[in-house]
């Protein structure tokens, strides 16, 4: 049996995950014209006929002869079979050899009579025809399934296969590694073919069954553990409801006909005893002999398992008591060999065993159960709240799921698949299959559509990331709040969980209106709300104003960091008071998890944002641009648009940053494009923020307060919209360069009336900034007095900027030694960012205060201070005119300055002056 047919390979022809061991089939054989033998082992299903395929066609297009074989089982017993079919195409050759050599060959493979000829005349004779042949065309003899072949072929094979050094003749063959045949290997190079590791499966399945649900798919790439064929042929076992549905795929994975005959057909001869215990162990899962042995009635595993493990299906240790199966596909061979009453009966075995394992227990009792139970439908919930504890979303909602099929009440199933699609959608990742079970439970029972507040939840997360709009998702999800019989409990988690995705909706929403049910809610519950629940509200509502309440609880939460939804939890409440360090660790591991698959694709994303957001204010631009990239590509493939935004926005504070205008603008827009149509205005927020940045940087105040003025009014301070925080700084700045030294008073004045200062040190040194920039008096302590209160490499960009604004404010007061400090801090600091607009202001103010850069120090590039600044208002894009009118000349003057700059900076135009001015540095200056 062939291990994979080539039509499983892509439509390139390429073979996935074999270019390592196809060039090194290549090398061994060093071209056409050096003879050498060649053995390829692997399971079975690793592929192997596959790599004999691609060498094979290689050869031919290379202009070498091939022979090709392969063992047949049944003619194992037909003396010379397989040597009969590799040189049928040549019969018309055999007459290149002298007589005797001649007739012992056509005897052998059937086409001349007499007495049966002696073995090494025979291998002799072939070994002579294949050189002939080969001295005019070179050969390569193919031969697959090389155990199968008979016992004189295999004689004949290795006699030639040991003398080929020096001919044009190369033998290569592929033979399972648990398989025993006649052919004497010893002397022969081998070369053992591994599964597939990780990417390769992935790019396999998806060529193959690109209509898979992910998680469908990591399941089917766990089971499948790098085997070509298993990948190939699971799905097709599925059917369209599991192909889509992670929770209505059985433990055991079934097999496909094909893989039955591959896997299964060596568990049936095994003696009935064995089957058994492998039966128990194979649902068992964990391979504990103690437990195997116990449901097994206490017989000893070690000595029943010995058929089966001398047949090399599975591995025992009696020093540890556990076995393993040697392919995890063996486990679903034999599952799939047993009648379901003895699967049923094995369950009911392992669920008398597992007393004190509630979660296994549940789980056994719920596939030996064939009628409604709801004894064992509560125990299959309590087991899904285990789960969920753990982090294990996709195990919580497959149990729920499986309870609701057992629950004999409609009001029960339904109300246990509307919790399955809320897990499903809050923190599973897989969209279709949380729809899917949201339909069942209305249909279950239709009274579900008012009462139950995981539908109502479901449904507003699957509203906003589809179609809907934010306005209808929340007025959807509040109905069902205020209309539940929950009393308020504080105990009650449905309600608990409605509340933290009303939170989500308020913030998308961007309406302060939005939040007035969510603190109802809160006011009214008993004895009080969770105090994450009351944290996120608080720091993450209107954080500006309540934020700091919530400090001492949000410690108390990082201090003891749960599972993997309360690390997203805890933060979110982080954002806003600069708290994400706290819990980057904690996140770390959650996307590692997550890459492993050990974690729902939920999380992954928002752990991926936590992690940008804090890469981006800690000034690792690079990193932060990787991971929102990872989960941008997340977002694409699992179907999370409303997710996206987020990490657009991340990229396009990097871009705006680093002076790349034009791919802020295109993040902005993108996040523009999803958030307006849907009424998500705080999400259109982000947008506003970033293009307020960027063109703060290029120069263009104008714009720049206007972006900002769409975040905040001047006064005061937007309520219920945070990132009127983060882009205070630009505000009032924007507003002073572009001549509105009134209005960034009064906005000043809005921030003193704020809590923003009592929520974290950054935060509090950002005011103080703004207030020396409209202060009367003497800024300078004001200014000092923000840069006491954190560390620059905390938070490098906000500390490098506040450092430029002093240098300018010390530049104007004439206190020269001291500007130049803070000016050349900033600069280095926007230098090591890649800030190149920053930077460039950073250079602009050192050289009017007299230091000249070592770039523009003598000679033909020489600039004056004057020159210097002309030049960097020129590369921001500003006009002539409007330089003028900033410098207080006249624009022809500008024009003239122009035209001597060009040839002192070696360029010809306006277009270069940007990157003439970023290659100047500040190594002089200080």
């Amino acid at each position: 049996m062939n291990d994979l047919d080539p039509s499983s390979r892509p439509a390139s022809g390429r073979l996935i995950g074999r270019d390592e061991d196809l060039e090194f089939v290549r090398s061994h054989f060093g071209g056409s014209g050096h003879g050498a033998a060649l053995l390829l082992s692997g399971e079975a299903g690793i592929g192997k006929t596959a790599v004999l395929d691609a060498v094979a066609a290689q050869a031919a297009a290379n202009g070498v002869r091939v022979l090709r074989a392969s063992g047949v089982e049944f003619e194992t017993d037909i003396s010379y079979a397989g040597l009969n079919q590799l040189l049928v195409p040549l019969f018309e050759s055999f007459d290149l050899l002298d007589p005797g050599h001649r007739d012992a060959l056509r005897i052998a493979v059937g086409i001349g009579s007499g007495p049966p000829p002696n073995r090494l005349l025979t291998a002799t004779a072939a070994l002579l025809l294949l050189r002939r042949i080969a001295h005019d065309t070179p050969l390569l003899i193919v031969v697959d399934d090389l155990p199968w072949l008979d016992r004189p072929t295999t004689f004949v094979l290795g006699f030639i296969a040991r003398r080929l050094v020096g001919s044009r003749v190369s033998f290569l063959a592929a033979s399972r590694v648990t398989s025993d045949g006649f052919f004497e290997a010893s002397g022969l190079t081998e070369h053992h073919l591994q599964p597939l590791d990780d990417a390769s499966s992935a790019e396999l399945l998806a060529q193959a069954h690109p209509g898979l649900s992910h998680e469908i798919r990591r399941r089917i790439a766990a089971e499948a553990n790098g085997n070509p064929l298993a990948l190939v042929e699971l799905p097709t076992a599925l059917n369209r409801e599991q192909r889509t549905a992670p929770a209505a795929v059985p433990s055991i994975l079934p097999l496909s006909e094909r893989l039955q005959a591959l896997f299964a057909s060596r568990v049936a001869d095994l003696p009935g005893p064995c089957r058994e215990v492998l039966l128990i162990a194979a649902l068992e899962g964990t391979g504990d002999l103690a437990v195997i042995e116990a449901a097994a009635g206490g017989r000893d595993a070690v000595d029943l398992l010995e058929p089966a493990e001398r047949e090399r299906l599975v591995a025992v240790s009696a020093g540890s008591r556990s076995m393993s199966f040697r392919h995890p596909l063996m486990g679903s061979a034999v599952v799939a060999q047993a009648g379901a009453a003895d699967r049923r009966r094995a369950h009911r075995a392992l669920a008398a065993v597992l007393v004190d394992q509630p979660e296994r227990r549940a789980g056994h009792l719920g596939e030996a159960t064939t009628g409604r139970d709801e004894t064992v439908a509560e125990l299959l919930e309590q087991a899904a709240r285990l789960r969920l504890g753990r982090g294990d979303a996709l195990g919580a909602v497959a149990a729920l799921t499986r309870a609701a099929g057992l629950s004999p009440s409609p009001a029960d199933e339904s109300r246990r698949l509307a919790e399955a699609a809320y897990i499903g959608t809050d923190a599973g990742g897989d969209l279709a299959d949380a729809s899917r079970l949201l339909v069942g439970a209305r249909r279950a029972d239709p009274a579900v559509r008012e009462g139950s507040l995981h539908a109502a939840a479901a449904s507003a997360l699957l509203l906003i990331n589809q179609d809907g709009d934010v306005n209808t998702a929340h007025k959807l999800l509040v109905g069902a709040i205020e209309a539940g019989a929950h009393g308020y409990d504080a105990s009650d988690e449905a309600l608990v969980e409605a509340l933290f995705t009303l939170i989500t909706l308020c913030w998308y929403s961007g309406d302060p209106q939005k939040w007035a049910p969510l603190f109802r809610a809160l006011d009214r519950m008993t004895p009080a709300p969770p105090d994450l629940l009351w944290a996120c509200a608080q720091t993450f509502a209107d954080p500006a104003r309540t934020g700091y309440r919530a400090l001492d609880v949000l410690d108390e939460q990082l201090a003891d960091l749960g599972d993997a939804t309360h690390v997203v939890r805890v933060s979110t409440c982080a954002v806003y008071p600069d708290r994400l360090a706290d819990v980057r660790e904690a996140s770390l591991r959650l996307v590692e998890q997550a890459r492993a698959g050990a974690a729902p694709v939920r999380r992954h994303l928002s752990a991926l944002i936590h992690l940008g957001l804090d890469d981006y204010y800690k000034g690792r631009w690079d990193e932060a641009v990787r991971l929102t990239g990872e989960g941008l590509a997340l977002c694409k493939e699992y179907g999370y648009p409303f997710f996206s935004c987020k990490f657009q926005f991340v990229q396009a504070l990097v871009a705006a940053a680093r002076g790349d205008v034009e791919a802020c603008e295109a993040r902005s827009e993108e996040i523009i494009a999803w958030a307006a149509p849907r009424g998500a205005h705080g999400a259109r927020a982000l947008a506003f923020h970033a293009r307020s940045l960027a063109a703060l940087g290029s120069g263009d105040f104008e714009t720049s307060f206007r972006q900002a003025m769409a975040v905040s009014p001047l006064t005061p301070l937007a309520p219920y919209l945070p990132h009127a925080m983060a882009g205070a700084l630009d505000l009032v700045e924007a507003a002073l360069r572009s001549g509105r030294a009134a209005e960034a008073a009064v906005h000043v004045a809005a921030l003193r009336e704020s809590e923003m200062a009592r929520l974290s040190p950054r935060l509090h040194m950002l005011v103080l900034a703004c207030e020396a920039l409209t202060s009367s008096g003497d800024a300078q302590d004001l200014f000092r007095q923000a840069l006491s209160l954190v560390e620059p490499e905390d938070w490098p960009f906000d500390v490098a900027r506040v450092r430029l604004l002093y240098g300018e404010h010390l530049r104007r007061r004439r206190a020269t030694k001291e500007a130049r400090e803070q000016l050349a801090l900033a600069g280095r600091a926007f230098e090591k960012l890649g800030a190149a607009p920053w930077v460039m202001r950073a250079k602009a103010e050192l050289r009017v205060s007299g230091v000249a850069a070592s770039a523009a120090s003598g000679g033909r590039g020489a600039l004056t201070a004057q020159e210097f600044e002309i030049a960097t208002l020129a590369a921001t894009g500003l006009t002539n005119k409007q330089i003028a009118e900033r410098l207080f000349l006249s624009h022809r003057t500008i024009g003239a300055h122009l035209y001597q700059i060009y040839p002192k900076l070696n360029i010809s135009s306006r277009a270069a002056l940007r990157d003439a001015l970023a290659a100047l540095d500040l190594k002089d200056v200080g």
